[in-house]
């Protein structure tokens, strides 16, 4: 593999892609680069390259047939077909943890957006465990990997919602600006590629908890995130978003709590 390989900069179009380095991300043996490279890897054909190494050689036939019967494939769907099938095979094989270690800790960053379902579906868990778990994903240097976290635990934080925002209020300390990231993200009122959290949208103020220890945070990624939480509240609470907008604007008059704001009004700004 040549160094060119490595510090590729990537495609800014799928047909542009060389044809050695989507074999490479087909094979599992690289990761990808961009949003356009993640798009383009085919998860049936990684599927059959990669799992009967990890064990999974049983699952390659029937995930192959399911990825090809989706109505309207997306990397999105495709992903959380390929996790769900593989934690139903752990379960069934008994072997979940082991599986669960090959995935996450796999040089593509495809094969590690998989294992976050394995702990995310996995009932015999309680939230704080599922968190805990997934907290090195949250941490991933692949900002693909992050994004499946997220969507992946989304749907047990929406069931036990109070008790994840008190857990997740303490992920704000942390020293990783992806794990602070996640905090917001994750719950995020509407958010994409999910199901909005209907009960945030009428009550974003049960969101405090995680937002207050952000609203000056040095890192542009959670400050987007941040932001983006209460522009979608603003869609449906937009005197909450402009109280709290001002009140933080007072109380903290820096640079980095002025792009918050300035992201968070947008719609509000927009009437």
């Amino acid at each position: 593999m040549t160094s060119e390989i490595l510090s590729r900069k990537g495609a800014r179009k799928i047909e542009e892609i060389p044809d050695e380095v989507l074999e490479l991300l087909n094979q599992g043996k690289i990761e990808t680069v961009n949003l356009t490279e993640w798009l383009a890897v085919d998860q049936a054909l990684l599927v059959k390259n990669t799992f009967p190494a990890l064990g999974l050689e049983e699952t390659v036939q029937p995930l192959k047939e399911e990825l090809a019967l989706q109505k309207k494939p997306s990397t999105m769907s495709s992903v959380k077909l390929v996790g769900e099938g593989v934690y139903r095979s752990s379960q069934e094989k008994g072997n979940t943890e082991i599986i669960f270690q090959n995935l996450s800790q796999h040089s593509s960053d495809t094969i590690r957006c998989y294992a976050p379902f394995l702990i995310a579906l996995n009932n015999s868990y309680q939230i704080e465990e599922k968190l805990n778990r997934l907290k090195p994903l949250v941490a991933d240097k692949h900002f693909g990997v992050r994004e499946v976290v997220w969507i992946a635990i989304r749907p047990v934080i929406t069931q036990e919602l109070n008790h994840s925002i008190e857990l997740l209020s303490h992920w704000t300390n942390s020293e990783d600006e992806n794990i602070r990231r996640f905090a917001s993200e994750v719950t995020r009122p509407r958010g994409v590629w999910c199901k909005h959290i209907e009960s945030l949208k009428e009550n974003p103020d049960q969101g405090l908890p995680i937002l207050e220890p952000l609203k000056a945070d040095s890192s542009k990624y959670v400050q987007d995130s941040v932001g983006n939480w209460l522009n979608d509240a603003s869609k449906s609470k937009p005197e909450f978003v402009a109280q709290l907008c001002d009140r933080w604007q007072t109380e903290s008059p820096k640079k980095e709590t002025a792009k918050i704001i300035k992201r968070a009004r947008r719609t509000i700004d927009k009437k």
